[in-house]
């Protein structure tokens, strides 16, 4: 049995980046303390969801991609031997902007990055005047608590993505959100149908509290609700609560993977040669 024991988080905004960043650290420790082998963090974990609106000021969240956060982290990530998911505001170049997680090995090693692929434009998720559109496919990372891919919230309505990671070889694939009240159905149903479609844990986590200090009538209340799930569709654990700030840590029992793929056989049974016109424009 090959037992990996992971970690997710979800939380408030705090009111700056400094504090977040800290207590982000702080939940790293407690994840350590209880075992934990690997832990990611929510969307954009160290700002608000600055989504909500459209506003250039929040630019000033973005940084380079391994940088500051990625190099601290990374410090953190090598003291107590666990592998971190960052999600960070990339800038690329001044003006190339994108929603990024960083992943960090338990040794500290920058293994490399993902960069949300989808991006929605609707009301109170104005992600278009933040993020490019993702260019770097969905890499699968080799880490010290299995293979890892990484997921980013709007990505999760897409199948393509999850599958991409599937064939990529993922054993754990993580979609930190930042989700509303809007999508809670689609939240219970989409990760377990993934998980099961495809083979594999997921890790998914969402934000708590309503954002009013930052953004007024404008903000929205984020739920939590934060969960793992296995490749046979059930949840790992509890589902976390819809309003406390929580590190879920679950034992993933990664030899589950085989054992369910043997079992039914999508992989087997796919016909790829039938699929072109999913990719028709």
């Amino acid at each position: 049995m090959t037992v990996v024991r992971a970690a997710l988080t979800q939380t408030t905004w705090t009111g700056d980046k400094e504090s977040m960043t800290a207590r982000h650290e702080g939940f790293v420790r407690e994840a350590a303390d209880q075992g934990a082998q690997v832990i990611c963090f929510q969307e954009l974990f160290y700002g608000p969801y600055f989504g909500t609106v459209q506003d250039a000021r929040y630019y000033e969240y973005a940084e380079s991609v391994p940088g500051p956060t990625v190099e601290r982290f990374a410090s953190l990530a090598q003291e107590l031997g666990i592998v971190v998911v960052l999600p960070v505001y990339e800038e690329e170049a001044p003006g190339v902007l994108y929603n990024t997680a960083a992943v960090v090995d338990a040794d500290g090693r920058y293994l490399g990055k993902y960069r949300k692929t989808h991006i929605p434009q609707l009301p109170k998720f104005w992600e278009k005047f933040y993020f490019r559109p993702g260019n770097l496919g969905w890499p699968v990372f080799e880490t010290a608590a299995g293979k890892v891919g990484v997921n980013i919230c709007y990505d999760r309505h897409f199948p393509e993505g999850w599958r991409m990671l599937g064939l990529a070889g993922a054993e754990i694939v993580f979609n930190p959100s930042a989700t509303a009240p809007s999508s809670k159905r689609l939240w219970e149903l989409e990760q377990p149908a993934s998980a099961v479609a495809n083979g594999y844990f997921i890790g998914a986590n969402n934000r708590i509290g309503r954002e009013s200090d930052e953004f007024g009538e404008d903000a929205v209340t984020f739920y939590g609700s934060s969960y793992f799930v296995g490749p046979d569709g059930n949840y790992v654990g509890d589902v976390a609560s819809t309003d406390q700030s929580e590190v879920v840590v679950r034992d993933l029992d990664l030899d589950e993977v085989r054992r369910v793929r043997e079992s039914w056989q999508f992989y087997r049974d796919r016909r790829p040669d039938q699929y072109d016109a999913i990719t028709a424009p």
